[in-house]
């Protein structure tokens, strides 16, 4: 099975004519192609400090586009601008864009960036469509805001570049189309992943290990999703396991596989043809898992990210509460990146969309498929986040399919379900006491066709077979 993950959605020729058309404003900047890098990373840094937005390198201030610009000039100096910011900004890949046959760069600014951004001792912010420092009060109140960050970006201790994937780091290089001119060191500087050490030589953060290591768990042990399926809606002996690790991405991919594979599947009557319903929807479990791996706290030692799933929901757990000055309350309007290495790498290889975390999109695909709205809760050490199944009803005492859909069950087997539900295992023989005038090859046959519906999983083999609900 193949996942399709999307790219962050490129900012198209007719969005950039929008914006110049509007003019600048606190959360758009319009730069010459000339600007130097020392004055990029000033507007940078006060957009950063502010609310996030936009800078949009080749036109004037008055918002008309330059000829002659020289498109990978300006991404590299905006990528020399980042490092000139103290911490340096961790950013989204710049993209050309052209308008009217002319090429500029388009820089995008998340809101929510964990630090304080200071350029030469100044700490500017952007307000009535100008750069200017914070008053003393503004900077007293980011300090307060902002004041858990910095693990990712720090040093990975003990690890070396050889404990770097290669392959990793070229398919990350080929997905931001950098060129084979490209400094790599310094791009990964730029991204949070490495830092220069005092005798020069490059050391990998613990976001770099996290993303992009051999074996992140050696330096991380709790980085990784712990994976459970039972047949109940309670904790029981009975479970399918998977302890997940490696780099983050391939975590992501696995955990997904693991729900997909795991999930029941039951028939839609729609007209007069029959349709496939998850018993999750797919992209709003895919946004879960992508949320709980990006803004863990990966500074928590001992306990990684838990995903639970039981007969009527599912649950993703991850370690650390929610950051900053998101709250249960807004957060569907505020916007906070714990780790801003992690959220720019993910968004650069297509799993995130980097100004927009996806919660209002998983609570959009529930409620579009007629399912309760997920759960966010905080607990006294992380967040979690619950599913409710499209399928609860299947798991009641006396299973009945929910209104329009139609497993397409035998009496026989509808019996075995509520077995199941009575004493949690049956086998052959039970469903044989269940159903005496059947052959055993009809008892066979029933049995694989459930197991194939993703109903229920086979345990053990010959003699020694039972099967359980999933």
């Amino acid at each position: 099975m193949t996942f399709a993950y999307r790219r962050p959605s490129p900012v198209t020729a007719q969005a950039v004519a929008d914006l110049l058309a509007g003019g600048e404003n606190d959360r758009l900047l319009f730069l010459s192609a000339k600007t130097s890098a020392n004055a990029l990373a000033e507007g940078l840094a006060a957009l950063a400090n502010a609310h996030g937005g936009v800078a949009l390198l080749g036109v004037t201030r008055g918002g008309k586009l330059q000829s002659g610009n020289d498109p990978t000039e300006m991404q590299e100096r905006a990528v020399q601008a980042g490092l000139l910011t103290d911490p340096p900004l961790i950013l989204p890949a710049s993209q050309i864009v052209e308008v009217e046959g002319n090429p500029l760069v388009v820089v995008q600014v998340p809101p929510g960036l964990p630090h304080i951004y200071s350029l030469q001792g100044r700490y500017l912010t952007r307000t009535g469509g100008q750069n200017r420092p914070l008053t003393t009060p503004e900077l007293r109140r980011l300090l307060f805001d902002r004041a858990d960050a910095g693990f990712e970006t720090g040093v990975a201790e003990g690890a070396t570049l050889d404990d770097l994937d290669r392959a990793q780091i070229r398919r990350y290089l080929e997905s931001i189309h950098a060129g084979p001119q490209e400094n790599v060191g310094q791009l990964l500087v730029s991204r949070g992943c490495v830092m220069a050490g005092d005798d020069g030589d490059y050391l990998p953060t613990a976001a770099g290990i996290l993303l992009f290591g051999r074996n992140p768990q050696r330096f991380l042990r709790s980085a990784e999703i712990v994976c459970v399926r039972y047949p109940g809606p309670v904790m029981s002996d009975e479970f399918v396991r998977q302890e997940i690790g490696g780099p983050l991405g391939d975590q992501i991919r696995q955990a997904e596989a693991f729900v997909v594979g795991n999930m029941r599947r039951v028939m839609r009557i729609v007209g007069i043809t029959r349709e496939e319903v998850h018993e999750y929807p797919v992209a709003v479990v895919r946004e879960a898992i992508v949320n709980a791996v990006a803004h863990r706290d990966y500074s928590i030692r001992g306990e990684g990210i838990r995903l639970l799933m039981f007969g009527d929901r599912l649950e993703i757990y991850s370690p650390g509460r929610l950051p900053g000055h998101v709250t249960l309350e807004n957060l569907l309007e505020e916007r906070y990146s714990r780790n801003e290495a992690i959220v720019a790498v993910l968004s650069d290889l297509g799993y995130i969309e980097r100004l927009g975390y996806g919660i209002d999109r998983m609570i959009g695909a529930m409620a579009g498929l007629g399912l309760p709205a997920p759960e966010f809760a905080e607990t006294a050490a992380g967040f979690q986040v619950t599913l409710h199944s499209a399928n609860e009803s299947l798991t009641a005492p006396h299973p009945q399919p929910p209104p329009g859909v139609q497993p397409f069950l035998n009496e026989r087997q509808e019996m075995a379900l509520a077995f199941l539900q009575q004493t949690g295992r049956i086998t052959n023989s039970d469903y044989q006491q269940l159903v005496p005038d059947v052959s055993a090859e009809t008892i066979r046959r029933d049995l694989s066709d459930l197991v194939e519906r993703n109903l229920v999983i086979r345990i053990g083999s010959k003699r020694a077979t039972y099967y359980i609900l999933k």
